[in-house]
């Protein structure tokens, strides 16, 4: 494809409708971006651009310094970074971000790490995108602790905190198994930096903590999303109480995604579905026994809230007793309610 793009580029250059410099830039960056970084389309494209008058702009520079470095011609690229001085045009954070990413892919760690000092002496200050090109060089190059290291040598300089590097260096952890390490660093960074790592980072580690059953890490991951307010993650945690956990631990976890001190209606539902969905593999009565327990040790809550309810729908104001077995007492309640679509596993729970 990107053969007969620059075919059909030089045809329209030598003829009279020829593509503009902004067509000219997205064709370079694409010859660019490819696996390969073909250096012979490259040239032929900016030679077509020239030979119609037109002289390079950053960009072009840009383009050509980046497959340079992709390619690892570090000798031409740095050729090609002092004719851009030459035209008038100072490497910036993209220039040097290039040469980083291209020495990181080579494994010339410290070679990368030395351009930082290069920028600050030449006035550029490396940005958020360069540390983050840096960290993410090195967890690629599985040297994820010294990324850590690049990570807070970007904090005492005082750079702009951003979530990108934090996510970039809690995935270079978890490529490498170190699963509560990027737990430990992400509490760490939230307490004594205020950051608010992404949706996606929560959701990824807590899942990568249950799968080593880790549930109290992961429940405190949770309630660090509430805080943040994120939406609420419970699937992969009734998964695993359904499967591996206990009746306090489906406790706390419906206390994790409570409202002050009662639970959402909803904790209560999942964590019910929960047990009817593993309930194959129990005995009937067994199941029934374990939302006896969950509702049991919640209680204190129970007792003086209406969500002992939660399996019921209001029908029309009013005001009635209802018994239950659960508390062996009567609980009033000043909305009238009828059972609708309960499993029968479920009604035996409070029929029994």
């Amino acid at each position: 494809m990107l053969k007969d793009a620059v075919e059909l580029y030089e045809l329209m250059m030598d003829g009279q409708f020829k593509p503009s410099l902004g067509e000219c830039n997205i064709l370079l960056r694409s010859i660019a971006q490819s696996h390969t970084s073909d250096l012979d389309f490259l040239v032929r494209v900016v030679e077509k651009f020239e030979a119609a008058g037109n002289s390079r702009s950053k960009i072009i520079y840009d383009v050509i310094h980046r497959c340079l470095t992709n390619l690892g011609r570090f000798e031409e690229a740095e050729k090609i970074t002092e004719a851009m001085r030459d035209a008038g045009f100072e490497p910036d954070n993209i220039t040097y971000s290039q040469l980083i990413y291209g020495l990181c892919k080579l494994r010339r760690l410290e070679e990368a790490l030395k351009v930082i000092d290069v920028m600050e002496e030449c006035g550029c200050i490396p940005d958020i995108k360069t540390w983050t090109v840096l960290i993410q060089g090195h967890c690629f190059a599985g040297e994820v602790d010294k990324a850590l290291f690049c990570f807070a040598n970007m904090m005492e300089r005082n750079v702009d905190t951003d979530v990108a590097p934090l996510d970039v260096l809690l995935n270079g952890f978890l490529s490498q198994r170190r699963v509560f390490g990027a737990y430990q660093l992400l509490t760490e960074l939230v307490n004594k930096f205020q950051m608010r790592p992404w949706k996606a980072t929560y959701k990824l580690i807590i899942q990568k903590l249950l799968g080593e059953m880790k549930l109290e890490e992961a429940l405190d991951l949770l309630r660090r999303m509430k805080k943040h307010n994120y939406p609420t993650f419970s699937e992969p945690f009734l998964q695993y109480i359904s499967k591996l956990g206990t009746v306090e631990d489906a406790v706390e976890f419906s206390k994790a995604l409570s409202v002050k001190d009662y639970p959402f209606v909803s904790a209560y539902q999942h964590v019910f579905q929960s047990f009817f969905a593993e309930g194959s593999h129990l005995s009937e009565r067994s199941s029934s026994q374990n939302l006896k327990k969950v509702l049991y040790q919640d209680a204190m809550s129970l007792e003086t809230h209406y969500l002992v309810l939660f399996c019921l729908k209001p029908v029309k104001p009013g005001r009635r007793r209802c018994q239950t077995s659960v508390f062996r007492r009567q609980i009033k309640i000043t909305t009238c309610y009828k059972f609708s679509g309960v499993p029968n596993l479920l009604l035996s729970v409070f029929q029994a």
